[in-house]
């Protein structure tokens, strides 16, 4: 039933993943009267600045090893290959616009109103954008994340994930700051790219989390591949030259030059300027917002899902969490979500896909564990002689014999 006593039954803040699953899951399937906001782009991180461009950028970075590969299979290419930076980043563009465009659809199918600007809290049910209020039952913030880069001298010479897709050349020397995936994934993508880089990370080894084996392996892989790693290397600032080159200053003295420093250092709850503290919701020190089992906020009538309460941030788990809101809502499902098997990939080269604990986590939860493991050279460089190797690990419960996790 809706309630004609609020302009809404749900007011959703973003346009991302979690938030236009929810709004046309709430007003096509339960007969909701749902309105979405959305100040920026259709679609959120995932389709604009995240997993879709990057992976049409890591498609395009693959085709320099492939070029080289193809002698050994018959091809014979007649000249050297010559890669245009601008057919790339427009044609990926114009991607992204063909997606926004579905999305944008998708929303006004369900009989959702879209309103675009920036909203704010007025209190526990009211919301304003661009100056207009409206009233509704239910508030849920689906804000995402937004790229965070500490403070220090010269920070403004630097670019993050957001900008990374729509660069007006392409830089010839990257220097990549941080050790997540996404650093790794862009290390790969300018490597293939052609460009000199390097990862600098404060730890050893990168990606922090996966299982032991395999951020070892990717290391290996990954500098046999060219890029530079620089782990336990900490920046102290970054100079900008008078001819447009940057200089990373290390806190070791040392100074490596580039074109351009892109800082994958974490991303922090999108909340800035949500005014959550009118309606008097809680957020913790990177802005996310603490929810219960079922997205609720302190606030009973305030609900938040997907990056912005932090956790896996992932786009399948912002869907997932987006369906389960809705049916605990509208239709009484009192069931928690699961999160202990949850897949992952990473796309940087090679790839990572992962499932369960890591081995480490695993030694934790289970009383004995039999570990399989196998390195190999995939059977396509058997002909090409490239040394790329591909690693596949199985974790298993000796008690059961069953299979807690798979990381490959």
């Amino acid at each position: 039933m809706t309630n004609a006593k609020f302009d809404f039954d749900l007011f959703v803040i973003g346009a991302g993943s979690g938030g236009v699953r929810a709004a046309r899951m709430a007003a096509a399937n339960h007969g909701q009267r749902v309105a979405v906001a959305e100040d920026r782009y259709l679609g959120g991180t995932c389709v604009n600045v995240g997993c879709v461009p990057k992976k049409l950028f890591v498609y395009g970075a693959h085709y320099s090893e492939d070029f080289e590969d193809a002698a050994a299979y018959g091809w014979n290419l007649k000249q050297a290959p010559d890669f245009a930076w601008a057919t790339l980043r427009d044609n990926k563009t114009r991607e992204i616009t063909r997606l926004n465009g579905i999305y944008r659809d998708l929303l006004l199918n369900a009989g959702v109103t879209l309103i675009e600007g920036r909203a704010r809290l007025v209190d526990e049910h009211r919301v304003e954008v661009a100056g207009e209020q409206f009233s509704a039952e239910r508030i849920l913030i689906a804000t995402g994340a937004w790229p965070h880069v500490p403070e220090f001298p010269g920070a403004e010479h630097v670019v993050t994930s957001n900008e990374i897709f729509y660069l007006e050349t392409f830089p010839q020397r990257v220097l990549i700051v941080g050790g997540g995936y996404i650093a790794v994934e862009f290390a790969g993508i300018f490597n293939g790219l052609g460009a000199r880089t390097s990862i600098l990370y404060r730890r050893n080894p990168f990606l922090r989390g996966f299982d032991l084996d395999v951020r070892q392996f990717v290391a290996e892989q990954v500098a046999r591949k060219g890029v530079d790693l620089r782990f336990d290397t900490v920046v102290d600032r970054v100079e900008k030259r008078t001819d447009g080159t940057l200089t990373a200053c290390l806190e070791s003295g040392e100074k490596l030059t580039a074109d351009l420093i892109l800082y994958a250092t974490g991303r922090w709850a999108n909340t800035r300027g949500l005014d959550l503290d009118a309606a008097g919701i809680d957020t913790r020190e990177d802005g996310s917002i603490p929810v219960n089992d079922f997205f609720q906020t302190c606030v009973p009538s305030v609900y938040a899902l997907g990056d912005v309460i932090g956790g896996l941030e992932l786009t399948p788990v912002a869907l997932a969490q987006a369906m389960a809101l809705v049916r605990h809502l509208y239709a009484g499902d009192q069931n928690r979500l699961d999160y202990s098997a949850i897949p992952t990939a990473v796309f940087c080269q090679p790839n990572i896909a992962t499932v369960g604990p890591t081995e480490e986590q695993a030694r934790k939860q289970y009383s004995g564990l039999r570990i399989y493991k196998s390195s190999f050279r995939s059977m396509k460089h058997t002909m090409t002689g490239r040394r790329e190797r591909t690693l596949m690990k199985l974790i298993v419960d000796d008690e059961t014999d069953r299979v807690v996790a798979a990381h490959m």
